[in-house]
């Protein structure tokens, strides 16, 4: 039996066809997002650093926590008055103590510059609920606890009554 040339011909069209087209039916296509190129897959981002923690974020400290006041370690007194009189207070006390150098002044900030004994630290004066609070601060931003400071806000205090 043989097939005509009209019969090939379509047959052999039908044959390629199936053939260049046949591949993508037997082939498993990848399915997934791992099958992309690293800049179009998305993002994942472990689940715990989704969110930001904010288990103790609205936590509010006991009462005794709060303020400069509730560090008495700190060699700091409190003073009676706003802020801005017991700054003025103490550039008038420190001008009073022998041996004191006030290299600035920062009212804003409420801090003094002070040299005293050979070291150097702030003098801060910080608003608190009853009044004003007094203390020395290291360049480290840590409360001053060298002999030099202690002995200066003993100073103060004594002048200030506080």
């Amino acid at each position: 039996m043989r097939l005509s040339s009209s019969l090939v011909r379509p047959l052999a069209l039908v044959l390629l066809v199936v053939s260049v087209a046949g591949c993508s039916w037997f082939k498993k296509g990848a399915k997934g997002d791992y099958a992309l190129a690293p800049e179009a897959r998305p993002l994942e981002v472990p689940p715990d650093l989704n969110l930001p923690n904010t288990s103790g974020a609205m936590q509010v400290p006991a009462a005794g926590q709060v303020g400069p006041a509730a560090a008495p370690a700190a060699g700091g007194f409190n003073v009676a008055g706003s802020r801005d009189e017991a700054f003025t207070r103490v550039g008038e006390a420190l001008a009073g103590v022998e041996g004191v150098t006030v290299a600035s002044r920062a009212q804003l900030l409420g801090t003094y510059d002070v040299s005293y004994e050979g070291a150097s630290f702030l003098v801060r004066v910080s608003a608190v609920e009853a009044g004003a609070y007094v203390s020395a601060v290291d360049p480290r931003g840590l409360p001053a606890t060298s002999p030099a400071a202690v002995k200066l806000l003993a100073a103060l205090k004594a002048k200030l009554g506080g």
